[in-house]
């Protein structure tokens, strides 16, 4: 008889995967964390499978005897590829439920490379006849933690956005419904994940500045700019990616608040007071 756990939380080391193992662990759910760390720990009761995605084999013993998996990649050119055929091996090994993590806006026509690939991999997930779970984020309030360092020594944080809203949304937020949807019974479909407001940088800059209780301050750059700031911390097409990304924000496309983290989860999503409390050690 298989007794080892039967949900498979992949990147458990990141962002998203480890939000999901804490949500799971929170449950008292057994999982396994597909990563490329030996050794890894883990939160609560969970198992450490070891691999690559591009390892086949890797990914195949992983699968094994699973039920639903939660399906996030590393943030490379090759996401797309990967996810298509981890897609592929799921289905084989009898997988009942696909937690993918889309995001939001996803769509095949988007002049952003990101919304694009993740809307394929959607239609392909719909396509696999595996139950499906995709989660649609906004922009990840943890994600301007890119800036600690300029803001840590000069106070600011720099993007092309002007006064553009952005529905930012916990990572935490995100676990929680991933972890939610991984017990679930059935797929829950399509579900964007927003914070409870839209912000503009500058309000997102002061809540920093107020938790922090130091000087931090919104500048709107041009974009090219903006790109030089990031020099050394991402790669060129990831900072290709990010200049698209905020083109698409500053055009008022991700203002929106949805209400589905509160209708999965039971209770309102986190507001940006709370990470700015958490991140303030972090940009003194």
């Amino acid at each position: 008889m298989n007794t080892s756990p039967s949900v498979l939380v992949t990147g458990v080391t990141g962002a998203t995967g480890s939000a999901t193992a804490r949500a799971l662990a929170a449950r008292g759910i057994a999982y396994r964390g597909f990563t490329r760390r030996d050794g890894a720990p883990l939160p609560g009761d969970g198992t450490v499978v070891r691999g690559d995605f591009d390892d086949r084999e890797a990914v195949a013993r992983a699968l094994e005897g699973v039920g639903a998996a939660y399906l996030v990649t590393p943030s490379t050119e090759r996401a797309q590829d990967q996810q298509l055929a981890f897609l592929d091996a799921a289905r084989e090994a009898g997988v009942a439920h696909i937690v993918l993590l889309s995001q939001f806006a996803a769509a095949e026509d988007s002049p952003v490379r990101f919304l694009r690939y993740h809307a394929v991999v959607e239609a392909a997930l719909r396509a696999s006849r595996m139950a499906s779970t995709a989660l649609r984020p906004n922009l990840f309030m943890q994600g301007l933690l890119v800036y600690r360092d300029l803001i840590r020594a000069q106070g600011i944080v720099p993007a092309p956005i002007g006064d553009a809203r952005v529905s930012a949304v916990h990572v935490d937020d995100i676990g929680a419904v991933a972890a939610h949807a991984l017990v679930s019974e059935t797929g829950l479909g399509v579900l964007d994940l927003t914070g409870p407001a839209a912000l503009t940088h500058a309000e997102m800059a002061s809540a920093l500045a107020r938790a922090a209780e130091r000087d931090i301050r919104f500048v709107d750059v041009p974009a090219p700019a903006f790109a030089r700031s990031l020099e050394g911390l991402l790669p060129a097409w990831q900072v290709e990616g990010l200049l698209e990304d905020y083109a698409h924000y500053a055009a008022g496309e991700a203002e929106r608040v949805s209400p589905d983290v509160e209708r999965v989860t039971g209770r309102p999503a986190r507001p940006f007071a709370a990470f700015a409390a958490e991140a303030a050690p972090l940009l003194r």
